[in-house]
């Protein structure tokens, strides 16, 4: 984090008092690093406060929002790169120092060189420390297009390729970014999370011992923790040879775990009046007076 904030504010500073783009944009690409980091970490805070009668569930959904809001900010900040540099490809514009690119774009090269190596070693047995392992050597290479850019101008003279570059970085970081600006929306409103597929959970339901039918199914994000922070609540209509609610409790827990939902509520009720709960279209009936057990 050290090595990166000063980096970003050495990168930013020089970019603008040089009018380069190309380390505008790749400052740009290490705030985004620098600013997720920071709001994993709020995020992580907010995540751990207790529930309350206020807020239920605590705030663990913190972790989606800092996700959304590290996005927006990014997309808009290279929303602006790219309308600079299309105005200078259009325009003659002065060429920046090439002496002063390459100098701060190589210096970002070996500080994400740094950053990557001190992955390395726990990179080899977990799958998150590997992705960041990634990432920063993919900062590294960017860093380095940027300083053969420089070269480039100063072999040259050619004005047009620090917007070039610049845009070819702004692409690289909104291809990485819209994802998460898609997938984090996609949560703020209830959306099934990635790697949950609702038929194979309905399926999961219909398979267990004694249920005839399955509604008012929900799938939602707690937070961005995993299984534990998947939820699911759901009407489960039992038939008159079904096992006890605890069997039917205990199997539906372990389904559903192995389906990556860890927070379950489920609603148990038999066949019997034939007009329930589940409202139009909803596609089963229930009786008046159901059992409600959850598993955590």
């Amino acid at each position: 984090m050290a090595l990166n904030v000063g980096f970003v504010l050495i990168e930013a500073i020089s970019g603008w008092a040089v009018g380069s783009l190309a380390l505008l944009a790749d400052a740009g690409h290490n705030l985004s690093d620098v600013a997720g980091l920071l709001l994993a970490w709020v995020a992580y805070a907010a995540a751990r406060r207790r529930p309350d009668e206020c807020h239920t569930y605590g705030w663990r959904r913190g972790s989606i929002l800092a996700g959304f809001v590290n996005a927006i900010v990014l997309l808009a900040a290279m929303a602006w790169l790219m309308w600079e540099a299309a105005a200078r490809l259009m325009t003659s514009g002065t060429t920046p120092p090439p002496g002063v690119v390459i100098a701060v774009a190589g210096a970002g090269v070996v500080i994400n060189g740094v950053t990557a190596w001190l992955f390395v070693a726990g990179g080899r047995h977990d799958l998150n420390l590997r992705g960041a392992f990634l990432h920063m050597a993919a900062d590294a290479l960017i860093s380095l297009g940027v300083v053969l850019a420089g070269v480039l101008t100063w072999w040259s003279g050619w004005a047009w390729i620090d917007p070039a570059v610049s845009l070819v970085i702004v692409g690289v970081i909104v291809a990485s970014t819209l994802p998460l600006a898609r997938q984090t929306l996609h949560l703020l409103f209830d959306g099934v999370p990635a790697g949950v597929e609702l038929p194979a959970v309905r399926r999961a339901l219909l398979a267990l011992p004694g249920v005839a039918s399955v509604h008012d199914l929900h799938v939602w994000a707690l937070g961005t923790g995993g299984a534990g922070d998947v939820a699911l609540t759901a009407h489960l209509v039992l038939t008159p040879q079904a096992p006890s609610p605890d069997v039917v409790l205990a199997e539906a827990a372990l389904a559903l775990r192995a389906l990556g939902v860890g927070h379950t509520t489920l609603q148990l009720e038999t066949i019997a009046c034939g007009v329930g709960c589940a409202g139009p279209g909803a596609g089963a009936a229930q009786i008046a007076t159901p059992v409600r057990v959850e598993a955590d």
